[in-house]
């Protein structure tokens, strides 16, 4: 088994990829011959056999052990989607940290090196999860720093665009899924939809659970994100209307396309129509930042979307579309024009005078 090669990032900092029984395990260190030292030293203590293993005090015990106890521990209280993206954390973040027991671990050494690999974002979503699992092991979470993340803007379509894509993905297999989230559902509302919750005749879609992604596939959920997100939704595009009339199975579900062929059906669509990549859960955004360019009441806009607080729905969802922005800044621009032009005609009918 012999060791791959060093690389040197751009931090200076050098990385060898060890691959263990199936395992990648990043070595990260200053310099290249520390960096070979340590990737001989693990390699070594994995075919001597000599790997730390459980069943001791939580002090002793492994980055890689207390966060599968954490999840194992939790598994039946959490979203699916949930335990899937904790248990890839728990696989692929903090290189050969995760052997390490946590007592051996200088810790902001180990957030450094991780900074090295991955965004901050990553990083930050690996801590949450790493500090949780030592507080369920009753182990002092260390304070450490982390790199600030950058705001993420989804972006969205703008009130004039939403007819041009509505025309683009007109009799694709597609168009049922992403007229559903120009309604405001989540993918997870969508693909969770079945025909028995679709009312045609009074034009109401009935949203009752959902369909997450977890470690064992497509999982269904009998109860939604939230409390407030079990609601019933208007159909308020004609086309909905007009392609759900055809009904299905009632137990049957009305989209069947997978969230990840869904997601770039979706781009590749808005790509075409508007010249910009828009993801499934922009669409949302697309749906409800109309809702607020529209003038409907926040108060409607929450009972529809499924929020359970304002500040939410604020915060994240309501954007003002750049043509309502314009129209506002137009406004106080003719008004100040309009004031102007009456004192400039005032002044020369003085001066004529």
């Amino acid at each position: 088994m012999k060791i791959p090669k060093a690389v040197k990032l751009p931090s200076g900092n050098w990385r060898i990829r060890l691959r263990l029984g199936g395992e990648e395990i990043p070595v990260i260190r200053k310099t290249e011959t520390e960096c070979k030292n340590a990737a001989n030293l693990i390699k070594a203590e994995y075919l001597a056999g000599k790997r730390i293993k459980s069943n001791r005090e939580a002090g002793d015990k492994t980055v890689q052990e207390i966060q599968e106890e954490y999840i194992k521990a939790n598994r039946a209280i959490l979203s699916p989607s949930t335990v899937k993206g904790y248990e890839q954390m728990a696989k692929w973040r903090w290189g050969d940290y995760k052997g390490r027991t946590l007592k051996r671990i200088k810790w902001q050494d180990m957030i450094n090196d991780e900074l090295d690999e991955v965004s901050p974002k990553t990083v930050k979503n690996a801590w949450g999860l790493l500090s949780a699992s030592m507080r369920y092991a009753e182990y002092p979470v260390p304070n450490v720093r982390l790199a600030p993340c950058p705001v993420r803007e989804i972006d969205f379509l703008q009130p004039d665009e939403i007819p041009v894509f509505l025309d683009e993905i007109k009799d694709k297999r597609y168009e049922v899924a992403a007229l559903l989230l120009l309604h405001g559902l989540r993918v997870s509302e969508v693909r969770g939809l079945k025909w028995k919750n679709v009312d045609v005749k009074h034009g109401v879609l009935h949203i009752r659970g959902a369909v997450v992604e977890g470690p064992n596939g497509f999982t269904p959920k009998e109860t939604n994100k939230n409390r407030t997100s079990t609601r019933d939704v208007p159909i308020m595009i004609p086309r909905l209307s007009e392609l759900l009339e055809t009904g299905g199975p009632k137990d049957d579900y009305v989209v069947t396309l997978c969230s990840s062929v869904l997601l770039r059906d979706v781009k590749r669509a808005s790509e075409h129509a508007v010249g910009r990549e828009i993801t499934s859960h922009g669409l949302r955004h697309s749906w409800s930042s109309l809702m607020y360019d529209l003038g409907i009441s926040e108060r409607q806009l929450m009972s529809w979307g499924g929020w359970s607080d304002i500040q939410t729905m604020h915060k994240v969802y309501i954007r003002l579309a750049a043509t309502a922005e314009n129209r506002a800044k137009d406004t106080v621009t003719a008004f100040f024009k309009g004031n102007q032009n009456d004192h400039e005609n005032g002044t020369n009918i003085e001066k004529s005078q």
